[in-house]
């Protein structure tokens, strides 16, 4: 009876820390997500800034384009992603994918002022573009605060 309850009782751990891990190994799917496109994100700010400063506005939307298609790659493979089955799982890729897209929504509008056929309709567009960007603390405090809640429903931390 005794050998029962203690394999009862090692099972139910190994279950319990197998759902904990694959919990752990999908957030930091999604960190990994978002940490791969850091490079690119900063390669292509300065080169809208460069380009915005010389008036060269094809070329605004062009890399702003290439970064839109990037983004959503990464908002097609958390899509794909099989979501376990822990606790504030199905949230945190929620919040991660409304992250995601508002990434993808500053290149859709950089590449929109890009296109715009007069100074005044970019003029229009920016105006629009700094309302997008405007929202960036709120999305990014969003992502933390789902993510830290999965965390914490499933017994990990996070890592910084």
């Amino acid at each position: 009876m005794r050998k029962h309850l203690f394999l009862i009782a090692l099972l139910f751990t190994g279950l319990v820390a197998c759902k904990s891990k694959s919990a752990f190994n999908f957030s930091q799917d999604i960190v990994a997500k978002e940490r791969s496109l850091t490079a690119d994100i900063n390669i292509t700010e300065d080169k809208v800034e460069k380009f915005a400063t010389a008036q060269q506005f094809d070329s605004v939307a062009v890399v702003s384009e290439q970064m839109e298609k990037k983004v959503q790659t990464k908002i097609d493979e958390i899509m794909a992603m099989k979501v376990p089955s822990a606790k504030e799982a199905d949230n945190f890729r929620e919040a991660a994918l409304r992250y995601f897209k508002y990434i993808k929504s500053i290149y859709t509008a950089y590449k929109n002022v890009g296109l715009a056929p007069t100074a005044e309709e970019r003029s229009k567009l920016a105006g629009e573009m700094e309302e997008v960007a405007s929202k960036k603390d709120e999305v990014v405090a969003d992502m933390q605060r789902a993510q830290r809640k999965y965390a914490e429903a499933n017994g990990f931390k996070i890592e910084k």
